[in-house]
């Protein structure tokens, strides 16, 4: 019976007793009443196919505590993680919402493109899309969606951002006293990349930002940007000091950043050090081939 049903029984019994009656009555029946309400209530509850624990024992549902904004640099995976618990006989996909373009469907793929995978572990919750040498174009918004009536569907957004590129080796040595210039470059991403910070260590660099065609001949630390294909950023340090050794990065506010080792050392360039031990190798080498083509010579002369 009814909430509403149980209410009209009981006022229309009261109703039906005068008033005296009514009231030396209604204490014995008042917990009768509470009692009869309750248990309505309960049954309308469960009707409603819901447990006395208040979980829903059938229908999936999405767990929403995982990062639904996801940013990578081009080239380096990205994972989207969907959780749906309870899923039962239903099944999960993953729709690119800008063209509506089936990705996957279970554990199967359904497009051509091979950098996209479902990662589902045996018995898991967990329906991870994989996408694999991300590119700029793949920023967007995809939806995990489950075949439910109506239809389920939990967007994420893919933020694809460009990778700076520090111009020649990671490591690089100078001698004390000398100029040192560090190129850094980001030729992909949209025309409008922001700016370009320069740390040493965790301190950024207070420089003097000059135009390309300036110079400044009293600034000992200089920075450049400038465009050409794409944002090119140099770092120029005169007269270079054994306190400037350490690691030098260039961050972008639109993309990775990039570093590079600087070795300011007294001496020779390690590099030509060791241009200089290949020299002397040769020339061991060299003297050796020499002495033995001697005295294989002499022996030969002296047999015939």
């Amino acid at each position: 019976m009814s909430l509403i049903n149980q209410k009209r029984v009981w006022g229309f019994f009261i109703w039906k007793m005068d008033g005296r009656r009514a009231r030396r009555s209604l204490t014995c029946l008042l917990p009768l009443m509470l009692l009869t309400l309750l248990i309505g209530g309960v049954e309308s509850y469960m009707d409603d196919g819901v447990g006395l624990n208040g979980n829903i024992s059938t229908y999936p549902y999405f767990e929403f505590n995982v990062p639904r904004n996801v940013t990578t640099a081009v080239g380096q995976t990205a994972f989207l993680h969907c959780r749906v618990e309870q899923l039962g006989d239903k099944a999960v996909s993953w729709i690119r919402k800008r063209d509506l373009h089936i990705l996957t469907a279970g554990i199967l793929t359904y497009t051509s493109d091979q950098r996209f995978q479902v990662i589902r572990p045996d018995k898991s919750d967990n329906w991870t899309l994989q996408i694999k040498f991300p590119q700029l174009r793949d920023s967007g918004v995809y939806e995990c969606q489950v075949n439910t009536e109506p239809k389920m569907s939990l967007p994420f957004r893919l933020n694809v951002i460009a990778r700076a590129r520090i111009l020649g080796p990671s490591d690089l040595h100078v001698k004390a006293g000398s100029s040192v210039t560090v190129a850094c470059v980001i030729n992909q991403g949209p025309h409008d990349l922001g700016t370009v910070f320069w740390y040493r260590g965790t301190d950024i660099l207070e420089a003097s930002s000059l135009h390309p065609n300036e110079a400044d001949p009293t600034a000992r630390i200089t920075i450049q940007n400038f465009w050409t294909d794409g944002l090119t950023s140099r770092l120029h340090i005169s007269s270079a000091k054994l306190a400037d050794s350490g690691n030098y990065s260039c961050v972008p506010t639109i993309a990775a950043p990039a570093s590079v080792n600087v070795h300011v050392i007294n001496g020779e360039h390690p590099a030509a050090m060791q241009h200089g031990n290949k020299n002397t190798a040769s020339l061991s080498l060299s003297l050796h081939c020499t002495l033995v083509y001697s005295i294989s010579v002499f022996i030969i002369k002296h047999i015939r």
